[in-house]
């Protein structure tokens, strides 16, 4: 399967911003997919994974309540609605995907196919 994300963009503190990763090649319900973000100078970060048929997410304490994680597999579309954000949310944004069923806290080796990531930047 390949990613492809998009939907980043500068926008004030506080604003919403609508992630979009399309998938080609495969269906995207074999997959696990999961939301990263790499702050500059810092390590890629997991925030939010979805199991395969969307009925159970994971987000981390960091963003729970602000970000959803959803995807429409009849579509092979991955969406991370970020809401209420923040300047430290300023970051590129990936999304991936892997094989298994379960989520929770996800490291970013487990994934096995990566998006090109999509910047976003968030002003005071």
């Amino acid at each position: 399967v390949q990613l492809q994300a998009c939907g980043g963009g500068l926008v004030q503190a506080g604003s919403s911003l609508r992630l979009s990763c399309a998938a080609s090649g495969q269906t995207l319900s074999n997959y696990v997919v999961g939301w990263f973000l790499q702050a500059p100078g810092k390590e890629r970060e997991f925030i939010a994974a979805i199991n395969r048929n969307g009925g159970r997410s994971y987000s981390t304490p960091s963003v729970a309540g602000r970000f959803t994680i959803a995807r429409d597999n009849a579509k092979n579309i991955i969406s991370l609605q970020m809401n209420s954000l923040k300047l430290e949310d300023t970051a590129v944004y990936y999304c991936a995907a892997r094989e298994g069923f379960r989520v929770g806290l996800e490291r970013a080796t487990e994934y096995s196919t990566w998006g090109q990531g999509t910047q976003v930047t968030v002003s005071s």
